[in-house]
């Protein structure tokens, strides 16, 4: 800064220092005038500070950083030869920052029975302050803070920008964030040593290639005494050594703790009752034991259970030595009685009231929430889980904080800020909505949050809770994955609550989420409805119950088959109940194909084409003729009328029937086309409601069809609910139905999962759905998920549920495994995408790989990492096992590497050959050979004695056993046993006829049987020897030797001379002190010509060769160095097995995110150090469509020369979903743009198969693009009506609609990813056509967010 007078002369200078910002005055030196005494200074004495140069600078710096000296008073001549202590970091006197405080002072929390009130006006508790180190509140206070980063622009506060660095996930460790930052050597004394011996300094800093060159370090003489006697020392530092080793280990169980109970495998232990219903625990207090016991003293027992008592499903273990030990982080399930029981003592000043009385996971589970724990809610639908995510908004209220609500899908967005915002302060946030977001309560998609975290918005510094609603929704494979993102990437601070059906392996999501995060979750729910449910078959006009309160009734479904029997035997050609109409296909294939250009608007409208009905446990059928869909659409209208008539007799209305496809939807609720279920006033009150949300739209799409056929229908209380349908549309069809006035609702699935409308009875058209692949069973979560739809709370004290037969009863099996078997566990669909590895590259300190292993696909493998560390630990403490030859340095590994390699070539080529015609000329009887062996360690040396089938390849061989001589195990032949020690050859002349010797083969004719039992063993000349049946592939090899054998003798007589003198001839064949005689030659002999098997034999002689030139080949040792070679490489196969599973390479889709790392290095969208380029930076932008081909498509300017109407068409193709459309009329320019556009896709699925990923690139391409819209969406943005564009495509209105929506996303994207690149054409384009496509009835604000 500059000068500033004071006074006379007495000049200084403020100036800034340090990272803080501290303010410093600095004296400056006084100038020399004439006139000596009118120059000094008024307050301070001469002589002035002396002038700062360059010299005087540089002295200074060398003389205090880069001369180190040693203190001269310990380290003088005096005291050489002492040992003295002698800390680096305490003589280290380096001009440190102000440091952080190392206590605050911190409120305490006591339990709200126990609190005082200190003499307070109004009776407020006033808490106790304590005084808290600061080390023990931040073990991993760098979890709950943002990667070092100020805060950004206002405008980014919500959605956060690409230039921002995400927030730390919370529950990494330290020391992966510490061998990231910190260079090598600076963890441990290496550094001492730089600075006294001099060298080259550490000049780069963390996260940079290079830095300053600032010179060598100057050495420090120095001289180190050395003592003789060291072993005092030795043995301190191998105790020291240990001591390590187990605190290393304890740095694992730290991380991952094992389970103190057994493992829930399959959730064996902890069923799903166990988990979630409160009734099926073991309680942990005792409050009836003794009559006695305070009300404060119960308390204090359930403040101990909670505490300390609840059986964790993976604790730590106990402290011994009595210290308190650091909680662990885990997921808790215990008994919720006495917190019922005792909740308003324990919860007394609540942060919401609730005008019912509240049940008791509800009560739990709140005040958990008091405390602060993470919490996970396991019930039925209609269950109540909302209160749990209602308080979790009155408490972020209470506390001044944020709180977060996610909902897979946008309808459950709305429907949840239509209910919230008359209680909270709430905002929304979609991905075309924006209201309120600086609301304390925002209701959002995962999709949203997911953003929202990796380009690090501001806002996630004030969120305490993030509420996940319908978990169960992990298991989808598409957007499954999304869920689990979110999880690991919330920050350490933000609390967890999650909502979920019930589902088996609930414990096990919530311990995952536990070890991730290091928190505590708390698991509870109940598995009880509040509205029991009774499930019937409709048939032949009634209703036959087959299950109530969980238990299965076989009685009703034996009435149901009695009727379907009885019917089928009286009626032919079927009536309203027994659908006889054309053949059934159980695959569900239409046979006849739908004319697209002649019955577009038919099939989207439902006024014709009305065949083609599924059953119970079937999927569509094949149309036979107009006269067969006449009398199909006939019978289907008596049997719709029928149940209509059934349930209003009943009084089961109003009722939602599930059908799982659009068009059977439609279909049905034509078929009710004389039917009128409701009063002049409910058809007043429709009208109504109807005028005043439809008058929101312009004339002419007032008049859309589907908008009049859909009035039609709710003045008569019948609607449908379906993807096809425009979202106004959907939002009053849901509205009414919760007003009670809509009797009959055909529906798909979506409305079962987003719309909170109970009903008095649910209707399934069918027990099949097509899953986009196959037709197949519903599962059980799936039909309890809808089925939940039944009974009303507070209404109705029953709910109903009717499976529809057509023409025949379900299996009892099939009932049963639907309606009471275990629901879906939840399972991980977690996947690597381009856009994940980008954003985590972005930031030096998160890696890919920790996401993978945090996923919960990897989390059983990962539980598993402190039991493999102690396998490893205990396998390095082994002693290693040495070699010692007498033949100087062992090469004994060698060797045995040779041997292991010969053999496998050996084995490669002895099959090939045995396999070969030419072999089995050679097995013929008395051919020598070598049959493998799987017992013993060597091959069995053997003889060919007869070819039972030479087409079959099966011989009997005799073959010579290693085991020692033994009694022999066959008595059919005693003369066998007679002879263990061997066979002694008699004189001749006291030889009988039996034991008479041969030298030749016998004259008599054999009958070509085989009398001896197989396999048959004995002993022969001392050798034991066994004659069996085996395949030409146990044969080693062919050997170049044949003896002379008799096959009568041996297999008809079973003659011990026989036997005797085929042994001796066989040990005869053994040559030159080897076990085996040669082998035929592969090449000459056995006439092997395959290229690869001859190359294989090749190198099976080199081998041979390597070996005999060892000099190991040979040893009198050798045997017993081989097997000790052997133990020595299995060791290290453990050990290196062992790292490698411990290690990032061991994770399931490593080889994967490989692959991809090479495709984004290939396109440029990363360098080779893995830093994102500008390209990248533009993918990360690409949320709504495929990243890489969004990118490909900016940077080759494929939008340059097209006008913004038909870059905002060839878009489409990025977001529209559905498969099979009629084919669009394209111009010129979009049908170049359009191959264009198709050709990238397909070079970049080649380039993702060249590098082994599982991509098919016509598969890619055809799943990415789909240019079904592009006619459509161009005439919308050139500002054709939208009744006119509707006739343009056989496409419902509905996802028109929301293609076009999620459309005007892209474009923002595009726009913004355009400002990345700075190409300002592209961005303007993007601009003018977001602004053609907003318009009318696609962008109509929703009735939940506006009101009616």
């Amino acid at each position: 800064m500059d000068r500033i007078q004071a006074t006379n002369e007495l000049a200084f200078r403020v100036a800034f220092s340090g990272h803080s910002g501290h303010l410093r005055v600095e004296p400056l030196s006084t100038v020399e005038r004439t006139n000596p005494v009118k120059s000094l200074p008024d307050f301070i004495l001469p002589p002035a500070f002396p002038r700062e140069t360059q010299e005087s600078i540089k002295e200074h710096i060398e003389e205090k950083y880069l001369l180190p000296r040693l203190d001269p008073d310990e380290f003088s001549a005096e005291k050489a030869g002492r040992q003295w202590h002698f800390d680096w970091f305490e003589m280290a006197k380096l001009p440190l920052e102000p440091s952080l405080p190392r206590s605050v002072v911190v409120p305490t929390w006591e339990v709200p029975f126990r609190r005082k009130k200190k003499g307070s006006v109004e009776g407020m508790w006033e808490p106790n302050s304590v005084q808290v180190d600061v080390s023990e509140l931040s073990p991993g206070a760098q979890d709950s803070a943002s990667l070092p980063r100020v805060a950004g622009p206002a405008k980014d506060f919500v959605r956060g920008s690409i230039n921002n660095r995400p927030f730390r996930p919370g529950g990494l460790e330290e020391s992966q964030n510490v061998d990231r930052l910190l260079p090598d050597g600076a963890t441990n004394g290496e550094w001492v040593r730089e600075v006294l011996n001099g060298g080259p300094a550490q000049a780069v800093a963390p996260s940079l290639k290079q830095g300053l060159d600032l010179g060598d370090l100057k050495a420090f003489p120095c001289t180190w005494n050395v003592y003789k006697d060291e072993g005092s020392l030795n043995n301190t530092s191998d105790e020291k050594l240990s001591e390590l080793s187990v605190q290393f280990d304890d740095l694992f169980k730290k991380a991952w703790e094992e389970d103190d109970v057994a493992e829930y495998e399959g959730d064996a232990h902890l069923s799903e009752e166990d988990s979630t219903n409160p009734d099926a625990e073991v309680s942990q207090v005792d409050l009836s034991s003794s009559a006695a016991k305070s009300q404060l003293h119960a308390l204090d027992e359930i403040l101990f259970v909670e505490s300390g008592a609840l059986m964790p499903t993976s604790g730590g273990t106990s402290d011994i030595g009595g210290h308190q030990q650091k909680e662990q982080a885990s997921a808790f399930t215990g008994s919720s009685e006495g917190i019922a029981e005792h909740f308003y003592q324990l919860v007394p000043d609540m942060a919401l009231s609730f005008p019912f009385e509240l049940d008791a996971f509800q009560k739990e589970a709140i005040y958990y929430l008091e405390k602060g724990d993470s919490v996970f809610v396991a019930a039925h639908t209609s269950a109540g889980k909302t209160v749990v995510a209602e308080y979790a908004f009155a408490l972020a209220s209470k506390h001044c904080t944020r709180a977060v609500y996610t909902a897979p899908i946008k309808t459950i967005s709305n429907q949840k800020y239509r209910d919230f915002c008359g209680k909270f302060d709430v905002g929304l946030l979609t991905g075309d909505v924006s209201v309120r977001p600086e609301a304390s309560c925002l209701i959002m998609t995962t999709e949203i949050l997911r953003s929202m975290l990796y380009r690090g918005a501001d806002i996630i510094r004030d969120i305490e809770w993030v509420i996940f609603d319908e978990v169960h929704y992990v298991n989808d494979v598409e957007r499954g994955v999304v869920w689990e993102e979110v999880i690991i990437m919330l920050p350490r601070h933000v609390n967890i609550v999650l909502l979920s059906a019930t589902v088996p392996n609930t414990v096990e999501f919530a311990d995952w989420i536990s070890r991730t995060k290091q928190k505590t979750i708390r698991v509870t729910g109940t598995t009880k409805r509040p509205v029991p449910l009774e499930h019937c078959l409709f048939y032949s006009g009634e209703l036959h119950r087959i299950c109530e309160g969980e238990i299965f009734m076989p009685q009703g479904l034996k009435t149901a088959k009695y009727a379907f029997k009885k019917n089928n035997s009286t009626t032919v050609g079927g009536g309203p109940g027994a659908y006889t109409g054309p053949s059934v296909t159980r695959d569900g294939v239409r046979g006849q194909k739908r004319d697209n250009q002649s019955h577009s608007k038919q099939n989207k409208h439902g006024s014709q084409n009305l065949g083609a009905f599924s059953g119970t446990s079937w999927g569509n059928q094949n149309n036979g003729g107009g006269q067969n869909n006449w009398r199909s659409w006939r019978l289907e209208a008596s049997l719709w009328l029928q149940l209509v008539s059934k349930l209003l007799k009943n009084s089961l209305l109003p009722v939602v029937i599930f059908c799982f496809s659009k068009n059977r939807c439609d279909k049905s609720a034509d078929s009710l086309s004389g039917t009128d279920l409701t009063s002049s006033s409910e058809k007043s009150e429709i009208r109504v409601f109807c005028d005043k949300a439809f008058s929101r739209l312009k004339g002419s799409d007032r008049n859309l069809p589907q908008i009049v056929r859909v009035r039609s229908l709710l003045t008569r209380g019948i609607a449908v609910h379906h993807a096809g349908l425009l979202p106004i549309v959907k939002e009053v069809v849901e509205m009414l139905f919760c007003r009670g006035v809509i009797k009959v609702l055909f529906s798909t699935e979506t409305f079962a999962m987003g719309v909170n409308a109970p009903a008095r009875t649910v209707v399934f058209d069918t027990l099949r759905k097509f899953d986009g692949k196959e037709f197949r069973q519903l599962l059980p979560g799936e039909y309890t998920q809808m089925a939940g739809r039944a009974g009303r709370r507070g209404i109705d004290k029953i709910g109903t549920v009717v499976v529809l037969c057509r023409d025949e009863i379900p299996e009892e099996s099939d009932l049963k495994r639907v309606i009471v078997g275990s629901a879906t566990r939840l399972e991980s669909q977690f996947r690597l995408t381009y856009i994940m590895i980008l954003h985590l590259l972005r930031v030096e300190e998160l890696k890919v790989e920790d996401m993978l292993k945090r996923s919960f696909a990897e989390f059983r493998s990962q539980k598993q990492l402190p039991e493999q560390q102690k396998v490893l630990m205990r396998k390095l403490a082994q002693p290693a096992k040495t070699v010692e030859c007498i033949k100087g340095e062992p090469t004994i590994e060698e060797y045995y590497d040779l041997y292991l390699e010969a053999e496998k070539y050996g084995n490669q080529v002895s099959e090939a050959v045995m396999q070969s015609p030419h072999a089995q000329t050679f097995l013929t009887p008395g051919r020598v050979v070598v049959v493998k062996s799987l017992s013993a360690q060597d091959h069995l040396l053997g003889v060919v004695v007869k070819v039972t089938s030479a087409s079959m390849k099966q011989y009997i061989v005799l073959v010579l056993k290693p085991d020692a001589p033994s009694v022999s195990s066959n008595l059919q032949d005693k003369k066998s046993a007679d002879f263990q020690q061997g066979y002694v050859l008699m004189p001749k002349s006291k030889r009988s006829c039996d034991e008479e010797y041969f030298s030749s083969l016998t004259n008599r004719k054999g009958s070509g049987t085989i009398k001896i039992e197989l396999p048959y063993q004995g002993v022969a000349a001392g050798i034991n020897y066994e004659v069996r049946g085996i395949e030409s592939k146990e044969f080693l090899c062919i050997c170049n030797r044949k003896i002379t054998i008799d096959q009568v003798r041996l297999l008809e007589d079973g003659s011990n001379a026989a036997f005797s003198k085929t042994v001796q001839q066989l040990l005869e064949t053994k040559s030159d002190g080897n076990k085996y005689p040669p082998a035929l030659d592969p090449l000459k002999e056995l006439k092997l010509k395959d290229v690869n098997l001859v190359e294989a034999y090749h190198k099976w002689t080199s081998l041979l060769q390597k070996m005999a030139s060892n000099k190991c080949h040979g040893c009198i040792k050798l045997e017993e160095h081989i097997s000790l070679a052997k133990e020595i490489k299995r060791h290290k196969e453990e050990v290196s097995n062992l790292q490698f599973q411990m290690s990032d390479e061991a994770l399931q889709q490593m080889p994967d995110f490989q692959g991809r790392i090479y495709v984004l290095k290939e396109i440029g969208c990363i360098d080779g150090d893995l830093v994102v380029q500008i390209k990248g930076r533009v993918a990360c932008e690409m949320n709504s469509g495929e990243e890489l081909i969004c990118t490909e498509c900016l940077f080759e300017n494929q939008l340059d020369d097209l006008e913004p109407e038909e870059a905002v068409a060839i878009m489409s193709a990025f977001v529209f979903q559905q498969r099979k459309t009629s084919e669009p009329s394209l111009t010129p320019r979009l049908s170049q743009a359009k191959k264009r556009l198709y050709s990238t896709a397909i070079r970049l699925g080649e380039l993702q198969s060249n590098y082994n990923i599982q991509v098919n690139p016509e598969e890619y391409a055809n799943e990415n693009l789909k240019f079904g819209l592009v006619e459509v969406v161009y005439e919308w943005a050139k500002g054709t009506p939208f009744a006119d564009i509707c006739e343009l495509t056989d496409v419902p209105e509905g996802l028109i609609v929301r293609t076009i929506v999620r459309l005007d996303e892209t474009c923002r994207e595009f726009k913004n990813a355009a400002a990345i690149m700075g190409n300002s054409a592209v961005y303007k384009k993007m601009e003018s056509a977001s602004n053609a496509i907003k318009r009318d009835i696609v962008f109509a604000a929703s009735l939940y967010v506006t009101g009616v």
